[in-house]
C-alpha cells in the first residue's frame, strides 16, 4: 500500500533502488516510508502527506475530481 501511495512522491527513484528499499523492508520488517526517510529519498511532509492520502482513502473520504 505504500508503495502505491508514495509512487508519486518518489518520482527520482529507480528501479534498482526501490528492489534495495523493498528488500530492506522485507529483511528488517520496517515501513517503506521509514525507509525512503532513513534513505533520504523523500522528506518527512512528503511522508506525512502520503499517509493523510491513505487514511482518506481507506476511511471513502478521497474524491477525485
Amino acid at each position: 500500500m505504500y508503495f502505491f501511495i508514495l509512487h508519486f512522491e518518489v518520482r527520482n527513484l529507480g528501479s534498482k533502488q526501490l528492489q534495495e528499499i523493498i528488500q530492506l523492508q522485507t529483511s528488517k520488517k520496517n515501513r517503506l516510508g521509514q525507509l525512503l526517510l532513513q534513505k533520504g529519498l523523500i522528506v518527512n511532509n512528503q511522508l506525512e502527506t502520503a499517509l493523510k492520502e491513505q487514511y482518506w482513502r481507506k476511511n471513502g473520504f478521497w474524491v477525485i475530481d
